[in-house]
C-alpha cells in the first residue's frame, strides 16, 4: 500500500466519520424540538448514517 493510499484511506474514515456525527447531532436537536416525532426522525437518521457508513467502505475498498 502507498503513501497517497493511505492518506486517501485516513480521509475517507475522517470524512465518514465527520458526516455520521453531524447526522447524529442534528437529529438530536431535531428530538428535542418536536419529541412526538423521534420516532421518524431516529429512523431518517439510522438510514442515512448506514447509507454514510456504506459509501464510506466502498470508496475504502475502491481505494
Amino acid at each position: 500500500m502507498t503513501i497517497p493510499n493511505i492518506v486517501g484511506a485516513g480521509l475517507i474514515v475522517i470524512g465518514a466519520g465527520i458526516g455520521i456525527g453531524r447526522i447524529g447531532g442534528q437529529a438530536m436537536e431535531a428530538i428535542a424540538r418536536q419529541p412526538e416525532a423521534s420516532g421518524k426522525i431516529q429512523t431518517a437518521m439510522l438510514i442515512a448514517a448506514a447509507l454514510i457508513e456504506g459509501i464510506g467502505f466502498a470508496a475504502l475498498f475502491a481505494a
